[in-house]
């Protein structure tokens, strides 16, 4: 298998109907998501059928992904094309559309929960930091490493 998923030596194009019965999408989708720049057509027939790759397959995987994390179509959007600006290697970019998901899905559970923090007591909220505090810093240090800017201590 190379990157990807792709088998090896297997350059196939696949047409709408066939890239959407192995997205488990509609066609319909596929021409929305082609409209809107989400995905776009590997090349076009001299009869103008499109044809799609394993990456557009891979891709629509991401964005129905995004899509249950309730992302919106134009969030989703921008985070793949910054990711594709980062890396040319697809699983490269599919690690970080997933830790990019992981982390905008938990800036939103922060901020549904902070109004309820809020109204702690505050014994209460002293404890649930003390329980939170150790994992957030191993958050921030493994981000850190992550950009290369090495451990706190």
């Amino acid at each position: 298998m190379r990157k990807g998923g792709q088998p090896d030596g297997d350059n196939k194009l696949f047409r709408i109907g066939e890239i959407a019965r192995m997205a488990n999408v509609s066609q319909r989708t596929i021409d929305y998501y082609t409209k809107l720049g989400l995905i776009s057509p590997e090349k076009r027939s001299n009869s103008n059928y499109r044809y799609y790759s394993y990456e557009t397959l891979n891709r629509l995987k991401r964005i129905e992904s995004m899509k249950r994390e309730k992302f919106t179509l134009e969030e989703i959007k921008s985070s793949l094309d910054l990711i594709n600006k980062v890396s040319n290697d697809e699983q490269v970019n599919d690690r970080l559309a997933a830790l990019q998901l992981q982390m905008q899905q938990l800036e939103k559970e922060v901020k549904e929960l902070s109004p309820l923090i809020d109204q702690l007591k505050p014994n209460q909220a002293k404890n649930l930091y003390k329980l939170l505090t150790p994992q957030s810093a191993a958050v921030i240090e493994a981000l850190l490493l992550l950009l290369g800017k090495g451990p706190l201590l």
